[in-house]
């Protein structure tokens, strides 16, 4: 009678344990990142810097990005800043620490220009 009991309870034990929905694992929702509000892009691309003028802050950072197919650099008229080569995908960022209008170009390609006004 005993033994009838306890395999009676074992049975219905394996019957409601199959039935009981599995454990899941719970992961954190992925949020998308943060934008640095002190930082400003541009874009390489199409052979041109995109936009082609920005105003920032002192203090913020620039970070170009060479979106194109032909490798481009970054290069300071005033000679203030100035990136090695960058290949597809490539950046270069520079804070700027001084108020001012700084025009640069690409050495490879003379036609691109572009500016960056920073206010105190």
């Amino acid at each position: 009678m005993k033994t009838r009991f306890l395999v009676t309870v074992f049975a219905l034990s394996v019957l409601l344990a199959a039935c009981a929905p599995a454990a899941t694992a719970t992961t954190a929702p992925t949020l998308p990142p943060v934008a640095n509000p002190n930082e400003v892009k541009v874009d390489i691309s199409g052979f041109a810097f995109n936009p082609g003028s920005i105003t920032i802050k002192v203090g913020q950072t620039v970070t170009w990005t060479n979106n194109d197919s032909a490798s481009h650099n970054v290069i300071a008229d005033d000679g203030s800043f100035s990136s090695k080569t960058l290949a597809t995908g490539d950046s270069f960022s520079f804070t700027f620490d001084k108020a001012g209008s700084y025009t640069y170009k690409c050495g490879f390609h003379a036609r691109m220009t572009a500016t960056v006004v920073v206010q105190p």
